[in-house]
């Protein structure tokens, strides 16, 4: 089997829409890590404190074969082609340990699938 890392900085509050948006495209889970960044616009300052919008990282990891699937369905879900709200990108996974259970589980459905 081979897997990708979908990876995606969004706003906080689209973070829900688009987790869920993954699950029903074929995504098994995922890992939000609350962040901050930067762009081409300053942050706004009150007294010299950042007013930042929290933004959240999001990392799937999928099965190569659902991953166009899963990040037209994160895109729509994000309204990523608005400007300011998430980007995604998808990276190339080596070696994974750790989902041994979830492998079990991808052969018995491939093999439900085309047998």
């Amino acid at each position: 089997m081979r897997f990708k890392m979908i990876l995606a900085s969004v706003k906080a509050d689209l973070t829900d829409r688009i987790v869920d948006a993954a699950k029903e495209a074929g995504a098994t889970g995922a890992t939000i890590i609350p962040a901050r960044g930067t762009g081409i616009h300053e942050a706004k300052t009150f007294f010299g404190l950042s007013l930042e919008a929290q933004t959240d990282i999001i990392l799937l990891l999928v099965e190569e074969h659902v991953v166009r699937t899963i990040l037209e369905a994160i895109g729509k879900a994000g309204r990523f082609d608005q400007p300011g709200t998430g980007i995604a990108m998808v990276l190339p996974v080596d070696q994974v340990i750790g989902l041994e259970s979830q492998i079990e589980r991808f052969k018995e459905e491939v093999r439900e699938q085309y047998f």
